[in-house]
C-alpha cells in the first residue's frame, strides 16, 4: 500500500500541520506528501520542498508545484495510486472535526487516527465533556453558541468562580484562549471573540499543575504513555506561542509527580480514549488540583512535530517515532 501524508488544510492550525508533516516524512521511506492548501486545492509536494521549508510555525508553506486537484473530494475520487492509506497530519477544522474522516469512510479509503464519529465528539469540547462526565471529574462549563451573548455569559460564570477560561468550542493549539477574572478588561477580549464568530466554551478555572497524557493503540489494546507536566511562567499561558515558540513554558517528561498520581492520570487518559471511541492515538489534558485530577479535553490528532508532546512521550517510553508511525499505518490499513 502507498502511504500518503495529508497535511495543511483550511484551519488556522495548518502551520502546525506542516511541521508535523515534516517530522513524519523525514521518518518514513518515501511516502507521498499531499498539501491541502487554504484555497481547498490539493498539491502533490516534492519531499525536498517540504523538508527545506523554514520556520513552519510562523511561515506559510508555498508549494512549488501547481495544484493537481481543485479540492480534496476530487483528489479522493481520482486517486492516482492503488491501495493507498492516508497518514493524517492535519490539525483543527475539517481535518480534526470528522469532516475529512467522513469523506474517506464514504469511499472506503483507510486512514490513521480516529473515525469521524469520535473525531467530531472529541473536537466539540462541550460535547466531549458531556460524554466523559459520568466517568471522569470535569470543571463546570457553559457553552455559548451565539457569541453576541458572551458578555452576559462571562458575568454569569464570574458570579460563581473567581477566574474562568474562555476558548473556542471546536479548536486546538490554544488559539483564541483567554483567562478572565473580575479585574480583567473585557473589552478587547469580547471584541476578539466577536471577530472570531465561533461558539465558545466558558470553563471554571482550576488552579493546579497542567498534565497531559498520550494514549496509543496496539496489538494488546490501548496503552498510556508517560505523563508530561507543563510549567508556565508568571504572566504566560500554554497558548500557541507557549506551545510552539517556546515562550514562557517548559515541558517536563516524565512529570515529577507521585506514582499514584501518575497511574491515575494515565487511567483517566485511557478512559477518555475509550469512552470517546478514539482509535490509533490521542492525548488528554488534565489539571492536578489540590482536591485531585480534573479532565479538560481530548485531542484526536495531536501534534506530531519533533517537539510535540506525544513524540516526547514516545521517546520517554522507548518507542521510536518510526515504529509509532508504522503501527498507526497498520491500524489504518485494518480499518
Amino acid at each position: 500500500m502507498t502511504v500518503i501524508v495529508l497535511f495543511g488544510g483550511r484551519s488556522d492550525e495548518r502551520h502546525v500541520s506542516v511541521a508535523s508533516a515534516q517530522n513524519i516524512v523525514r521518518s518514513l521511506d518515501a511516502p507521498l506528501a499531499w498539501f491541502w492548501a487554504p484555497s481547498g486545492a490539493v498539491h502533490d509536494v516534492h519531499r525536498d520542498d517540504l523538508l527545506h521549508h523554514k520556520n513552519p510555525f510562523t511561515n506559510d508553506f508555498e508549494p512549488s508545484r501547481p495544484a493537481i486537484w481543485p479540492d480534496l473530494e476530487q483528489a479522493l475520487d481520482t486517486l492516482p495510486v492503488e491501495h493507498p492509506v492516508f497518514l493524517l497530519a492535519l490539525h483543527g477544522g475539517e481535518g480534526e472535526d470528522g469532516g475529512v474522516q467522513r469523506l474517506m469512510e464514504a469511499r472506503g479509503i483507510p486512514f490513521t487516527g480516529s473515525g469521524s464519529a469520535a473525531s467530531a465528539a472529541a473536537f466539540d469540547k462541550g460535547r466531549a465533556k458531556e460524554i466523559v462526565e459520568n466517568h471522569l471529574r470535569v470543571a463546570e462549563s457553559l457553552v455559548v453558541d451565539d457569541v453576541r451573548a458572551i458578555d452576559g455569559s462571562i458575568a454569569t460564570m464570574l458570579k460563581r468562580h473567581e477566574k474562568i477560561v474562555l476558548k473556542p468550542v471546536a479548536g486546538g493549539s490554544s488559539r483564541g484562549l483567554f483567562f478572565v477574572d473580575l479585574t480583567t478588561d473585557l473589552a478587547p477580549i469580547v471584541a476578539a471573540i466577536h471577530a472570531l464568530k465561533v461558539p465558545y466554551i466558558l470553563e471554571q478555572f482550576i488552579a493546579g499543575r497542567e498534565l497531559t497524557v498520550g494514549v496509543v493503540d496496539g496489538e494488546n489494546g490501548p496503552r498510556a504513555l508517560p505523563v508530561i507536566e507543563i510549567e508556565t511562567d508568571p504572566g504566560f499561558a500554554f497558548d500557541y506561542e507557549g506551545k510552539y515558540l517556546g515562550k514562557g513554558t517548559r515541558e517536563i517528561c516524565p512529570a515529577k509527580i507521585p506514582d499514584a498520581i501518575r497511574d491515575e492520570a494515565q487511567q483517566m487518559a485511557l478512559v477518555a480514549h475509550t469512552v470517546l471511541g478514539c482509535e490509533g492515538y490521542s492525548r488528554s489534558d488534565l489539571i492536578l488540583a489540590d482536591d485531585g485530577l480534573y479532565f479538560l479535553e481530548r485531542n484526536t490528532l495531536p501534534g506530531l512535530t519533533s517537539s510535540s508532546l506525544v513524540p516526547q512521550q514516545l521517546r520517554e517510553a522507548g518507542v521510536s517515532f518510526r515504529d509509532f508511525l508504522e503501527e498507526q499505518i497498520a491500524i489504518g490499513r485494518r480499518r
